[in-house]
């Protein structure tokens, strides 16, 4: 059954449209991300399909009787009101009798326990939080979700992509988590250059489909440019003659003009900033510490940055990571410690609050005033007009005035501020909230290759597993622990840890639970017992290389939705009965000792 139906979906803002002819079928239980770039109207879009806006022209249809709900990207509140007052604003039916329990439950489940703090005393995340709580909690058919994961610590991230990936609803949501929408979503919708795809898979599959479309259209391309010459040399031959040409070629020759100057808008994206020299004294950190108060964020932490150092900082909401980097610049002074910086190091900030702008300024005025020309490389320098375009700012975009950019915009603009002054020592605060997919994709190779240091912020589990080589894990209490390795391998340990101290703790409970016993009974195996050892024996490598073929198949690209669905839940049965029996393995040969 048709869900939601999106039909010739058109919205412009003055002269500028922000999309045009969109449409899109949702069926019943489909979890969809929307895939664009910045300036796209992406969120505009939600805002229309959620009822909260006006488009131009089109229609947005939703099933009979199905409930909508939205969270919007930066969630509406009044200031005064508090969590329970904003909570209890949510429609619900008046025979909800459990509703005061189930709101306490999913609001501690994202650590929110004080019902009665004003919201706005609250961080960003907190707020995030709450108003996903809100939406969750109202039990939606249909569940509509702008950057659902922005100011999310990654334990929370995690916490929702479980809740929604488990959710019986239908999903459309704007996002650039990549692994995020790789693991709740079973289809993709691309906005690329006016046009929709659709694409029946999560986000690995698309990115495979996505690129054997872009080499079909480069083919494409390259056979109408080799066609259009032919043409041209026919159009050129005897000009006297052009008026008894056939008129079809005359006009299939245009055509083909117009097609072959067809370009994908992100290959126009270049980050090739080297960076300026840097020595091989960085960067030390000396016996710091810091607190607020009763709250410790540093104990006597010491480090020594090597050249080429590329860090990731993870912890907590509140942990104190965009303190810590601010200490490394001097902006906040640490309590005792010191800090000593090489005299060649050259910091580009990219904060997390973003730069201020003057809002009646026009772009290229904004960047002007911080350089005319910039340096690239020893033998390249730009003008200001022509470094922006690679920022995808074309000419006519950077006569606008900045009030007139979108989140995104802003953002890409802050990180042309940024890189221009040609650093050698990048520090970046939740570098990836509001930019699109194609940038960040472009900034995380531009990191990897980058010739300094790098220590970033972030709860983007995917940036930090191509950018970082190893993480400061803020754990509390002062404690910073450097861990070597990317953030997926720190996950693996954790996981595994996590596995190790259950099975510590079910061997403990099962030591100290009384035994009845009427008589003693021998330390040995029964008949019984003996053959369902021999069974488990036999039966665990089976299940172990059936997982091991479940795991290859799921990552190959190659299954539909619906076996992905199937998968995924066989995959959940296939670890429960290992655990199982992998423990009733154990008894046994602890028993037969």
């Amino acid at each position: 059954m048709n869900a939601l139906q999106v039909e010739t979906l058109t919205k412009s803002i003055g002269d500028r449209i922000l999309f045009s002819d969109v449409s899109f079928v949702l069926q019943e239980g489909d979890k969809a991300g929307i895939i664009a770039p910045n300036g796209t109207g992406k969120s505009t879009m939600l805002s229309i399909i959620a009822g909260e806006g006006e488009a131009d022209s089109g229609t947005v249809k939703t099933a009979p009787g199905l409930r909508v709900g939205y969270l919007e990207q930066t969630p509406p509140f009044r200031p005064e009101q508090t969590v329970r007052e904003y909570m209890e604003e949510m429609p619900r039916d008046a025979e909800d009798w459990n509703f005061e329990d189930r709101m306490r439950s999913m609001l501690t489940s994202l650590r929110i326990t004080d019902l009665e703090q004003p919201m706005s005393q609250l961080s960003g995340g907190q707020v995030k939080r709450v108003a996903a709580a809100r939406v969750l909690l109202g039990e939606p058919d249909i569940l509509l979700l702008d950057e659902p994961t922005n100011h999310l610590d990654i334990d929370m991230i995690e916490w929702l992509e479980s809740r929604l990936s488990r959710q019986r609803c239908t999903l459309l949501m704007v996002t650039h988590d990549r692994y995020f929408l790789d693991r709740v979503c079973n289809r993709i919708i691309e906005i690329d250059g006016g046009r929709v795809y659709t694409y029946d898979g999560n986000y690995d599959y698309y990115l495979t489909k996505r690129e054997e479309r872009h080499d079909a259209q480069d083919a494409e391309l390259a056979r109408v440019r080799n066609l259009l010459r032919t043409e041209l040399e026919w159009m050129r031959r005897q000009p006297q003659a052009r008026g008894s040409k056939a008129k079809y070629r005359i006009d299939n020759f245009h055509q083909l003009e117009a097609r072959s100057k067809q370009r994908r808008q992100e290959s126009d994206v270049a980050l090739e900033m080297q960076g300026s020299y840097i020595g091989s004294k960085i960067f030390e950190a000396r016996n710091v510490a810091k607190s607020f108060g009763d709250k410790l964020i540093l104990r006597g932490w010491n480090y020594n940055f090597a050249r080429y150092d590329k860090v990731g900082i993870i912890g907590d909401n509140g942990a104190g990571k965009s303190t810590l980097i601010k200490m490394l610049q001097g902006i906040v002074p640490p309590d005792s410690g010191s800090f000593d910086v090489g005299t060649t190091v050259r910091f580009g900030y990219y904060s997390q609050e973003g730069m201020q702008f003057d809002e009646q300024k026009r772009v290229i005025d904004a960047v002007r005033e911080i350089a005319e020309v910039v340096k690239i490389d020893d033998k390249t320098t730009l003008t200001a007009a022509q470094f922006l375009c690679r920022f995808l700012f074309p000419v006519p975009d950077q006569q606008k005035y900045i009030y007139k950019l979108s989140g995104g915009e802003r953002r890409r603009l802050y990180l042309a501020t940024v890189l221009m002054r040609n650093p050698n020592f990048l520090i970046l605060d939740e570098p990836t909230n509001d930019l699109d997919i194609p940038t960040l994709a472009i900034l995380e190779d531009y990191l990897t290759h980058f010739k300094g240091c790098v220590l970033v912020v972030s709860h983007d589990r995917y940036f930090l597993d191509r950018v970082a080589e190893h993480l400061f894990v803020m754990r509390g209490d002062g404690e910073i622990l450097d861990f070597p390795g990317d953030y997926s391998t720190w996950r693996h340990c954790l996981e595994q840890e996590r596995r190790e101290k259950a099975e510590a703790q079910k061997k403990t409970e099962s030591a100290a639970a009384p035994v009845r016993q009427r008589t003693p009974q021998p330390a040995r195996l029964t008949f019984k017992e003996r053959k369902e050892k021999e069974a488990l024996e036999a039966e665990l490598p089976a299940l172990e290389q059936e997982k091991t073929e479940l795991e290859a198949a799921m990552s190959s690209g190659e299954m539909n939705p619906q076996a992905i669905v199937e998968a995924g839940a066989r995959m959940q049965q296939l670890i429960d009965q290992i655990d199982e029996k992998e423990m009733r393995l154990l008894e046994l040969m602890e028993k037969g000792e």
